[in-house]
Parts: C-alpha cells; structure tokens; sequence
C-alpha cells in the first residue's frame, strides 16, 4: 500500500474517531443530526436543540482501485471530490447525481439518479459495502451478507437508520469525451416510444448511446438528450460561461450534435442548476457577465434559496404586487415507463411548471430495497419540477394532487421536498413494516428521527 494511501485511511480512521466523540457528546434526550454547512434537502426543519456530528474528518477518498474497478470514499465526500479522484484513473461512479455539492452517503441514503441510470440503475446499487454509524453509536459494516437487513433498507431511510460512514462502490470506464445529440419531438408519446426503445436496445438510429436523460418544454416541444463515449478528438462546448446548457438543446426540427469532455458532461446541468438559475437573474446576459464564474454552481443558487426562505423574500414581493403567495414544487417522481406520457399530460394541464426533467431508470438486479420499491426489470420514468405555484385552499394543495396522480399511475416520489402523505399512505408506499423491523434493531433508542417525522413532519 502507498505512503499516500496509508495517509488517506489514518485520516479517515482519526475522523470516525471524531465522528464517534461527537456523537457520545449529545445529551441522551437529543436527537442525533449531522453537523453540515450545505444540504441538498428541500425542506424546513426543526431547529435542532444540540450540536451536530462532526464529519469533518469524512469528506475524502481514501482509495481508487483501477485494478478492482472501486473506490473506497467516505460518506461526506461530495461528488465533485469523487470525480476528480477517480477521472484522472480514466473511471467514473457509475451513476453521477447532476450537482457537485451532493455526497456519496447522501446520494445512497436518499437516492439519486442521473443519465447512465437507464443502464445503471441508482448509486446504491453500485455499493459494495459500507460503514454504517448506527443510532446505537456503533459503526457496522454493511452488505449483502453482513448485517444485510441494514445494507438493503439504508436506500431512501435518510439518515434515521444511521450515517454512512465509509463506501466502497464500483466504478466504469470512461473516455475523454462525451458525443451528444438532441433529439427533438412534438408528441410526448412519440418521445416516450423512442426512449423506451433506447433502454431497450442501447442505440438510436444505428448509434449507440451511453447517456440519456430529456427535457419537456411543452406539449409539443421536447427533446432527448443521448449521450456517447468517445475518444474522437474535436472542438468543445463550455456551458460554464455566457452560455446556457438546456437552452443549447432546442431547435425546430430534427436532431442536432454538440461535444463536452467527460467532466464537463457530467456536471453540465450544475452551473445552472438545471434551469433553476433563472429565478436569480443568472441567464440574463449581463447579469451573467457580472456573476463571478465560480459562484454560477448550484450551491450558490441553493444558499440564495435558502436565504429567500429564512426572511420570506418571495412572498413579501407577491404581496406588494397584490398576489397570493408562492407554493413551492420542488419533486421528482418515478412513472412506470408506460404511464409517462398519461402523466406529463396531466402534469402541463394542471400544474403550471416547465420545464421539466426526464431520467429513465431501471435496477440493476433483481431488487431487494423495501424503502423504495421499484421493480426489478421494469422501465421507470423519472420526471423532475423544480419551481413554485400559487398557493391553493390548503397547505401543499398542489404538492398533494401531484402524490395523488403519482400513486395513482403506480409511481413513486422522492423524499427530498416536502411531503404531505398522511402515515397509513406513506407507510405502504415506503416499506413501513420492513422499516420498523431495522429501526428497533439498529437504534432501539430512537436517537435518530423516524422516516415519517422527517419527510412528511419536518421534524
């Protein structure tokens, strides 16, 4: 082993052992939270009443394997960290969540997907095993054949089952650059059908793709974005700067070509944060121009909201244009592929949110995640809206048709917003049986929040 790869686990090994200390230091009537400066949830919550865990000795690799094809990675590692360790070995995670500041711990213990997920399926299916601290304030190893109960309901449990304290994932080959084509469409069903028909086959049009995800402007303007692995050399696009990603795509008719390096593919929706940058400002022209380049990220975006939220900017200017005030919509759902189009189509009539993301998924095997059942060898839809409507007659009104339609299609939605399902719902649709069973194992104590005061009660 390496001098640089002996530094790496004594770094790791000295930040669980603050990890743990940080965890005996909180009063037995406290509930035990993580200490984080950012966060990729979109919720409020309850101030907490005693200091967080501190992981700051866990936001590091410790190793890349390229003979093995894995990462040893700690659980506050973010993706932009993880990348730049593993690009430079010519590999990548196999699924990369579209912003920088998320976390390999997060993206496993509350999902997340991204354009190779039609192949790949979601990160927590690349894990091989991980380190686990435990609401009992024990750190155990888990996988599919140790403490396999806890490996299989860590997905989508949020950080009330425990905090990922070590990952060791697979990782893919990839190649230094990455061919787009965007395909335009002016019939949703006639979208769907082709991208039914890529997840199928791997290939449109005689040309293999290795990345797809799609945005919906419309009823009849939509696109699919395929991606190819390539090492053919040739000029590159820099969404980074005066340009805009999703706005490059659309066109009239057609398919259009576009080339990113690897790097910038995978991060080439965080400078926007999608689309979301709008809502600041940012696409303007000369607000862009002004905007340092290194502040046009998502977390950047993502402080702002934060600071929008605290002193309720939005609403007092509604308010001093005699509006209502604003119901944030902030989701992404999982369609059954067949259901997609139905859904889209009740979404634009009666939501008035564009645009909007497409990621088709399907699991890798055969399924075994009770907290977010999909099932294994059938094609998902993941469609993402990220925006704000009127506030309607009750809290959330809008927000709770959307759970309704979704569950409805035999969908599911992610926990990351706001929820609003009453608990006999929520525990059917999230392994509330399965759930309790690893609860009262790994934290007989309740020291860490119930899934359902956490997603829906916003505790």
């Amino acid at each position: 082993m390496s001098a640089p790869a002996i530094d790496a686990r004594a770094a790791h090994d000295a930040g669980v052992e603050r990890l743990l200390e940080s965890y005996r230091a909180v009063p037995a009537a406290s509930a035990i939270r993580l200490a984080k400066r950012t966060s990729n949830l979109f919720r409020t919550r309850e101030k907490a009443d005693a200091p967080g865990l501190d992981t700051s000795g866990l936001t590091h690799v410790i190793a890349v394997d390229a003979e093995h094809r894995t990462a040893d990675v700690a659980g506050m590692c973010t993706y932009d960290d993880l990348v730049a360790a593993t690009l430079p070995h010519g590999f990548a995670p196999l699924v990369v969540p579209q912003l920088k500041t998320i976390t390999l711990g997060g993206a496993v213990t509350g999902l997340g997907i991204e354009s190779t997920s039609f192949r790949n399926g979601l990160p927590h299916e690349s894990v091989l095993e991980l380190d686990v601290l435990t609401g009992a304030g024990e750190v155990v190893t888990a996988s599919p054949r140790e403490h396999a109960d806890l490996f299989h309901a860590f997905p989508n449990s949020y950080g009330t089952l425990g905090y990922a304290v070590r990952l060791r994932i697979e990782l893919e080959p990839v190649l230094p650059f990455v061919a787009l084509r965007h395909v335009r469409f002016h019939d949703l069903d006639d979208l769907v059908a082709a991208m039914d028909g890529i997840v199928r086959t791997g290939a449109h049009d005689g040309e293999p793709v290795d990345f797809l995800d799609g945005v919906v402007f419309g009823a009849d303007e939509a696109y699919l974005c395929l991606g190819a692995k390539t090492v053919e050399p040739g000029p590159v696009s820099d969404y980074t700067g005066q340009r805009v990603y999703y706005r490059s795509m659309q066109h009239d008719e057609g398919t259009t070509r576009d080339r990113l390096t690897a790097h910038d593919y995978l991060w080439r929706w965080d400078a926007d944060w999608f689309w979301c940058s709008e809502a600041f400002g940012a696409q303007h022209p000369l607000v862009r121009r002004l905007w340092p380049r290194r502040l046009r990220r998502s977390s950047s975006y993502a402080r702002l909201m934060r600071l929008e939220r605290r002193y309720d900017i939005g609403d007092r200017l509604e308010r001093l244009h005699g509006r209502p005030p604003r119901e944030r919509v902030i989701q992404d759902v999982e369609l059954p592929i067949e259901r997609t189009a139905e859904f889209l189509g009740w979404f634009l009539e009666h939501v008035p949110i564009e645009p909007i993301w497409l990621c088709p998924l399907r699991l890798r095997g055969e399924g075994a995640w009770p907290l977010y059942p999909l099932e294994p060898h059938r094609t998902y839809v993941n469609v993402g809206f990220w925006s704000t409507v009127p506030v309607g007659r009750a809290e959330g009104e809008t927000n709770r048709r959307i759970e309704r339609e979704v569950s409805a299609l035999d969908g599911h939605k992610s926990l990351y917003s706001d929820s609003f399902y009453p608990r006999e719902e929520f525990d059917a649709l999230y392994g509330g049986d399965a759930y309790r069973l690893v609860k009262e194992r790994y934290d007989p104590d309740s020291r860490l929040l119930d899934l359902y005061a956490k997603a829906v009660q916003r505790r």
